[in-house]
């Protein structure tokens, strides 16, 4: 029994894409944790994933630490990232050092407010190596609804 768990363990884990430790391995894989954690509604590794410095840019608003996100629109992102669905079209990776930048495309649909929401999105991430780890430092979203 123990050894199927360690299997399963160890196959969800390189599915992910993190590291024992649980931090991601790559910028795509720290970006991905972190949305999968919004999805299961796990806001410690969401938090985790995010430098303290962090800047979110979304819809012309600005939240400057991890802090303020947590206080502000980290419960209402996780509420509905666990009801919709998020699919990336589209994504790069470009790393140079310790910085590194994922650019992704995707499609979101789903229930906003009690209505129908079917939206493309993109999404540029800045993430730091800190300690062998990938934190992100800096997330822009935008989003247009589809036709």
């Amino acid at each position: 029994m123990f050894k199927k768990s360690l299997a399963a363990a160890a196959l969800a884990t390189a599915l992910l894409g993190v590291h024992a430790s649980g931090f991601a391995a790559s910028p795509t894989d720290a970006v991905a944790a972190f949305h999968h954690a919004l999805t299961t509604g796990d806001k410690d590794k969401a938090l985790s994933l995010l430098s303290p410095e962090i800047a979110i840019y979304e819809a012309g608003y600005v939240e400057r630490s991890r802090d303020e996100y947590a206080g502000h629109h980290l419960g209402g992102d996780m509420e509905f990232a666990k009801t919709a669905t998020r699919k990336v079209l589209k994504q790069s990776e470009r790393v140079d050092g310790n910085t590194a930048v994922v650019w992704a495309e995707t499609e979101t649909t789903g229930t906003s407010r009690g209505k129908p929401l079917h939206v493309f999105g993109t999404e540029t991430a800045v993430l730091e190596k800190k300690g062998g780890d990938w934190v992100i430092v800096h997330v822009h979203w935008s989003s247009r609804k589809a036709k």
